[in-house]
């Protein structure tokens, strides 16, 4: 089982690295780089929606080869589940499940709070309140001048997110949540409406970062569902003659 890890609005894939070595050996963890940060640094920065998912969607197919699924932790949350519609839509072998953290569901967004994250300051402040970045990179000018344009992006790609009117996902759902994060047990429990292949929520201790406080239970807690998909439909599997993807009109 391949693993699709999308990082949170800040982040490069760098933050899935640890999970790695964290996890058995038949789950293969793939962190998803995006454009602008990371290995991909020399990228301009996405500003829309639509060529985000194309893009992410044109490098994930090549290497569907076998079971897959995927992950995303807050704004990464977001990039998963409209990239499971992407590829939906363009005819490729839908992943075994869906994973989500950190993340209100689709039809319970407030972006109007985004509005006001573009400034430095504001976007400080926010890193801050959040708490999941590490006091060496606020105290150093280099690393903040790589890492607020990146959030300025992804912040500016949240406020400009907008829910499209589509059929439920036919393969399970699993959300995570911490118990002292911002989501409401309502606003949770609305991502149930977008598939019509099973629901689960967790929660765990921790605020907005419990991926990061609570890692153990957490990827304990994807193994398990992941472990149970594949259980379920052994045979499922992307044939090894697949052919490589051709991006086009879905």
């Amino acid at each position: 089982m391949r693993l699709f890890c999308f990082p949170y609005a800040g982040a490069s894939a760098m933050v899935y690295q640890r999970w790695r070595r964290q996890v058995p050996d038949w789950l293969d963890i793939k962190p998803v780089e995006l454009p602008g940060r990371g290995i991909r640094l020399p990228e301009p920065l996405v500003r829309d929606w639509e060529e985000l998912i194309t893009t992410l969607v044109r490098g994930l197919t090549g290497d569907i080869r076998q079971p897959y699924a995927l992950f995303g932790h807050s704004f990464g949350a977001l990039v998963a589940f409209e990239t499971a519609h992407a590829l939906r839509e363009y005819g490729v072998p839908l992943p075994s499940a869906l994973l989500v953290s950190g993340s209100h569901a689709p039809t319970r967004r407030d972006n109007r709070r985004f509005e006001n994250l573009q400034d430095d300051d504001a976007l400080k402040a926010e890193m801050r309140r959040l708490n999941g970045t590490d006091a060496v990179v606020f105290a150093s000018e280099e690393l903040m001048a790589l890492t607020l344009p990146v959030l300025r992006a992804d912040f500016r790609l949240c406020g400009r997110y907008v829910r499209r009117d589509r059929a439920p996902l036919a393969i399970p759902v699993h959300v995570l949540a911490g118990v002292a994060d911002e989501t409401t047990p309502a606003t949770l429990e609305a991502w149930r409406t977008e598939t019509t292949g099973g629901f689960t929520l967790d929660y765990f201790d921790g605020d907005h970062f419990f991926i990061q406080s609570c890692e153990e239970p957490v990827l304990a807690t994807l193994c398990r569902y992941l472990e149970r998909t594949q259980a379920a439909d052994p045979d499922k599997a992307i044939p090894s003659d697949f052919p490589e993807f051709t991006l086009g009109k879905p």
